[in-house]
């Protein structure tokens, strides 16, 4: 291993009960249980269907529809994807929890006490604009004007991951979009039902987009598992206002503010 990756490996931005191979072998942490071994055997979502289906040794199968997952392959070309990690790369990357690296580019936000703040905020990057334009090409995302890109940089090295969660719903709106990058991936889909957990394996290839809507965003928690990051993944997520910062919403200004920042697309990092 090179000296350079060797360095880039010794620290991470784990708090509390999150893990990553690097504390884990500098600290002998043992890690917490992941799950995702177990959801191989479990639904997997077929984009052609809308459902998610599940096959036992017998060869028979059952299955459920799974609506909230639109999946647009080749959404980025392989000369796109070079040129959009390359400029991604030229800005600094900042440790994060569970192996990420990320970059932000957003307001300073405080869920819990709900309370948001334009900041150092200057807008989405530059090279984000033709994307963001050509996302509305999808009826789904018709009117989809991003306030937040968030980037993430995953490692088998680094053991990076995402545990089961839901996006917040009191400053992001209905729609998710990730655009993944540099290699392909599972997003497991996640809900508790009485006594157990029903989990959906959503297979993302790379240089696609996705987008969670409806239950997928709202009901299902999803989850990135260490077993699933192979190569080096790059990712995009981008996340609109709920209502409550549109036209007619209680924070209706403070909104206007945050999307005229965001869609100047001058931004650096925060």
């Amino acid at each position: 291993m090179a000296a350079a990756e060797e360095s880039a490996l010794a620290s991470c931005g784990c708090k509390g009960i999150r893990s990553c191979r690097v504390c884990e072998d500098l600290n002998e942490k043992r890690r917490p249980e992941d799950k995702g071994d177990s959801a191989r055997g479990d639904f997997k979502y077929e984009p052609s269907s809308g459902l998610a289906v599940r096959w036992n040794e017998g060869g028979e199968h059952e299955s459920f529809p799974f609506p909230g997952v639109l999946l647009w392959e080749d959404f980025v070309s392989e000369e796109e994807e070079r040129d959009l990690v390359n400029r991604i790369d030229q800005d600094e990357w900042k440790e994060s929890q569970s192996g990420r690296k990320k970059q932000d580019f957003g307001p300073k936000v405080n869920f819990k006490k709900q309370r948001v703040r334009t900041g150092t905020f200057s807008g989405l990057p530059a090279v984000s604009r033709k994307f963001v334009l050509r996302m509305s090409q999808e009826p789904l995302l018709h009117g989809f004007q991003p306030v937040e890109q968030c980037n993430l940089d995953y490692s088998p090295q680094r053991g990076s991951a995402i545990d089961p969660h839901l996006d917040d719903s009191w400053l992001w709106g209905e729609r998710l979009v990730t655009v993944n990058l540099l290699s392909d991936t599972v997003i497991t889909m996640s809900v508790e039902e009485g006594q157990r957990e029903v989990r959906v394996c959503v297979d993302f290839p790379r240089r696609s987009l996705l987008v969670l809507h409806g239950e997928a965003r709202h009901k299902w928690k999803h989850a990135i598992h260490r077993q699933d990051i192979h190569q080096r993944r790059v990712c995009s997520t981008f996340r609109e206002l709920s209502s409550a910062f549109l036209p007619a919403g209680e924070y209706e200004a403070l909104g206007s503010q945050l999307l005229d920042i965001a869609l100047s697309f001058q931004g650096s990092p925060v």
